[in-house]
This record gives structure tokens, C-alpha cells and sequence, in this order.
């Protein structure tokens, strides 16, 4: 995939938006964030994804896990948007598949 691909992403927060961003490192995010996230409820927080996500990120496209946090919330919101994955109840945010 050339570097300058692009996928369009959805934010749950402002529905009928997209932004368009790099597809190489988009694709690689949402696999591993589709790896490790829970099939139910309660989820893991955001603190305990990155932590799992990080190991699985290549570092190509993620040097010493440079901007996995930007990436881990545009993935996140984008999936949110898609319905792939929701948040539980309470605070902190806990994710979980759909």
C-alpha cells in the first residue's frame, strides 16, 4: 500500500463528518485494537488497550509508538461511528466489541 493512501474515518460525535487519513497506519491500528478489545462488557479502559496495542504496532509505521495515542482515538471514534465497538457505562471509558 502506497504511504499516501487514504481511508475516510467517521466520528460518532459529529455525525454526516468524515476526515480522510492514512490508510497503511488506520488498517494497522484497527487490527490490533481488534485483537485485544473485549468481546463484552466491561471492556478495558483506553490506558489498558494502548498498553496492549503497543507490542503489536509496527514500528515502521509506529517508531517507538510515536502518535499510537492519536491513532488509538481515531480509530477508536471511528469505530464507535461504524458500531464495530461501544463504550460501557461509567467512567472511564471502557471499550468492548459489538
Amino acid at each position: 500500500m502506497a504511504t499516501s493512501e487514504k481511508i475516510e474515518v467517521l466520528n460518532p460525535h459529529t455525525p454526516g463528518r468524515s476526515e480522510r487519513v492514512n490508510a497503511e497506519k488506520y488498517l494497522a491500528m484497527r487490527e490490533a485494537m481488534l485483537a485485544v478489545l473485549p468481546a463484552a462488557a466491561p471492556g478495558a479502559t483506553v490506558d489498558e488497550l494502548k498498553a496492549q496495542i503497543l507490542p503489536r504496532l509496527p514500528d515502521a509505521l509506529f517508531p517507538g509508538g510515536s502518535t499510537a495515542g492519536w491513532w488509538l482515538k481515531c480509530v477508536q471514534l471511528d469505530l464507535e461511528a461504524r458500531e464495530v465497538i461501544t463504550r460501557a457505562k461509567g467512567s472511564p471509558v471502557r471499550l468492548y466489541r459489538l
